[in-house]
């Protein structure tokens, strides 16, 4: 079944989205303090296409890693396009599924620096061995993989988007620290909500636009798509986040409230004991009850300043569609309470 869902997934273009090296910088650079001395695991990135694995193996020594590990899974669509400077000298695409395992980055070129072409070197070099054939297909679900997740103190990928639940599943059983990309969708899903519900799973600190390369198979689109001067075909997507169970400044951060609550402006659904707030910025400072806010609100969740109580159709009044207000239903709400409101 594993291997029927990962043929799928590789079937679905939605999953064929590979991230830029300056998202993954502007990110990454929130988590330093994470990565020094401790064993990142690239679980779903060839060293030869991901930028994730490229941004570590850069940044081995700055961010002072204790080892990196990419796997990848066998036949990618997109073999030695992403990484050029990488490429095998016979330019043929991979066929089997791989791991990369680096615990140091030297000068392999002794000009007195590390850089890429030192990370090339060294997965060339024979007296490092630092590349290996896997007996399986390379699924980050594969008993390999597995127990290289077990080695592993960070996870930090963009997993097959039609595996991302699946993959949160796997990261939550293993206990895992963990960075991720995923749509904004995913928070929808009863099994994500419940883990930020809780608080062991949180959003980064980029939510919204991102650009994806994808792949020449790719059919063009109307929107959101373009093919730049070199003839690679770019989707940008409106709804990516960064996911993640590391806590970071951003959600400590109280959200400034200025707007006082009132009966007109705040009314109260149909089928929920809960007012509606249409935007982020008009929660109500002085509103003790129940509130639906757009899901958007999770980018600015503080769990010392508000309490979620649930999502829309996972809490007590209603299932399988969101709240209706004046006789509509309208769009998703997670349901909060504001935990320092004084005024009842």
């Amino acid at each position: 079944m594993a291997n029927k869902n990962l043929v799928a997934a590789r079937a679905n273009k939605q999953d064929e989205f590979y991230t830029q090296l300056n998202d993954i910088e502007k990110e990454l650079t929130h988590y330093r303090e994470y990565f020094r001395d401790k064993v990142v695991f690239c679980n779903c990135d060839d060293p030869y296409e991901s930028n994730f694995f490229k941004y570590f193996a850069l940044y081995f020594n700055a961010l002072g890693l204790k080892k990196l590990i990419a796997t990848c899974y066998d036949g990618s669509p997109i073999a030695q396009q992403e990484l050029p400077l990488f490429a095998d000298e016979s330019n043929e695409p991979k066929k089997k599924a791989y791991k990369v395992e680096i615990s140091e980055v030297p000068d392999m070129d002794g000009n007195g620096a590390t850089d890429l072409t030192d990370v090339k070197l060294l997965l060339k070099s024979s007296d490092h061995n630092v590349k290996a054939e896997l007996k399986g297909n390379g699924d980050f679900r594969s008993p390999e993989c597995i127990e290289l997740l077990k080695q592993a103190d960070v996870v930090v990928t963009n997993p097959p988007f039609s595996l991302f639940r699946e993959f949160i599943s796997v990261m939550m059983k293993y206990k895992k620290q963990f960075l991720v990309i995923g749509s904004q969708n995913n928070i929808t899903y009863k099994d994500i909500f419940q883990y930020m519900r809780d608080n062991e799973l949180w959003l980064g600190y980029k939510s919204g636009d991102m650009s994806f390369r994808v792949p020449d198979y790719y059919e063009p689109r109307e929107t959101r798509f373009w093919v730049d001067g070199e003839g690679n075909k770019w989707r940008s997507l409106g709804n990516i986040c960064w996911f993640t169970n590391l806590d970071i400044q951003k959600r400590h951060e109280e959200l400034i409230l200025v707007k006082n609550y009132s009966e007109v402006e705040y009314p109260m659904y149909d089928n929920c004991d809960a007012i509606n707030i249409a935007k982020v910025n008009d929660i109500p400072c002085d509103y003790k009850g129940a509130m639906g806010v757009p899901i958007t609100f999770l980018d600015k969740y503080n769990p010392d300043q508000f309490e979620i109580l649930g999502l829309d159709d996972h809490h007590v009044a209603w299932r399988g569609k969101g709240p209706e207000l004046n006789g509509k239903v309208i769009y998703r709400r997670i349901i909060i309470r504001n935990k320092k409101t004084q005024i009842v």
